[in-house]
């Protein structure tokens, strides 16, 4: 497999690296790549203890992009289980669902005891996860020791150690249990924040519909008859008011006051009649007036040529009598 690789690329020698740590399998997990592809690993991990899942042992698939450990590996899971979709690549911190969680420190010895922890965990609706009861994980955990992968013929009752009360976890995988307590720290912030994203889409409908109203709103007082319009406008405006006679100091005299009552009362009658008079008066009709003016004057001009054939005609007959005679 060494020769089909480019030694030097780094995802090869973490994924080489790692391979030659994870080759003795555990009492809790193993994983190995396949013969002929470093960028696929099938894994088994055991159920957790004290669980749903306690006695079941599990299988999958783990796919490892180019560009790892800088991006995140998909997980997919092949034994039934309850918990995960088998055959679909499950949504975890770890995986490639959420690259923007994925620290360069976590290896796949991470992710396998990650996994682990995860399975107890409510699915909540997340991609690839399952909320059986307890009565189906549990027969499903009975039945996952019978399975046996078809692509690297692993068997699920010789793929890990036997439990022993002596078994001792490694430093290994007491610091990869660190990081896994870690990732689901990383879990809950993004579910989390999850909820809160769909908050924000929830109220944005609403502040939408806010604006359709009101954009409706508007779209119906623009939409209004002119009528409506014409009679707002129509409102007598407020009465001019005759100009003030100077203030000389000095009292008028009756004459200067009769006249001045005079302008008073006819600016009132003037005021009155601006406001009953319609403030848009009817256009005149033009076009049709102007086609009455040309029919006349068709008809004068036709009226004028006739006369003048009658006439000339009348003259061409006394003219012809006149020689006629001499």
């Amino acid at each position: 497999m060494e020769s089909k690789y480019n030694l030097k690329s780094p995802a090869v020698k973490r994924l080489m690296k790692e391979a030659a740590e994870l080759r003795d399998p555990t009492e809790h997990y193993h994983a190995q790549p396949l013969e002929d592809n470093l960028f696929e690993w099938h894994f088994s991990v055991r159920g957790p203890p004290d669980s749903d899942f306690d006695g079941g042992i599990y299988h999958g698939r783990i796919v490892l992009p180019p560009e790892y450990p800088m991006k995140p590996p998909s997980i997919i899971l092949l034994t039934p289980n309850g918990r995960f979709e088998v055959g679909k690549k499950i949504c975890l911190s770890i995986s490639g669902h959420h690259p923007e969680t994925w620290q360069p420190s976590w290896s796949i010895r991470t992710a396998l005891i990650a996994i682990i922890g995860f399975m107890p965990t409510k699915g909540e609706g997340a991609i690839g996860s399952l909320d059986y009861t307890p009565e189906e994980r549990r027969a499903l955990a009975k039945k996952s020791q019978d399975f046996c992968c078809e692509t690297c013929s692993c068997s699920m009752r010789s793929t890990l150690l036997a439990l022993t009360p002596n078994s001792n976890p490694s430093a290994e995988d007491h610091q990869a249990k660190q990081l896994a307590q870690q990732i689901n720290f990383k879990a809950e912030s993004s579910l989390s924040r999850h909820s809160s994203e769909n908050v924000g889409a929830e109220s944005e409908p609403s502040s939408l519909t806010q604006g359709d109203a009101s954009t409706s709103a508007g779209q119906e007082v623009a939409d209004e008859p002119p009528t409506e319009q014409a009679e707002v406008s129509a409102a007598p405006a407020e009465e001019p008011q005759p100009p003030a006679a100077p203030s000389t100091g000095r009292p008028l005299s009756p004459r200067q006051r009769r006249a001045q009552q005079q302008q008073n009362q006819q600016g009132q009658r003037d005021g009155r009649d601006a406001a009953s008079r319609p403030v848009f008066a009817p256009a005149p009709r033009r076009q049709h007036e102007e086609g009455h003016t040309g029919s006349a004057v068709l008809i004068v001009l036709l009226t004028l040529a006739l006369a003048a054939l009658i006439f000339r005609r009348i003259y061409l007959n006394n003219e012809y009598q006149f020689d006629f005679e001499l």
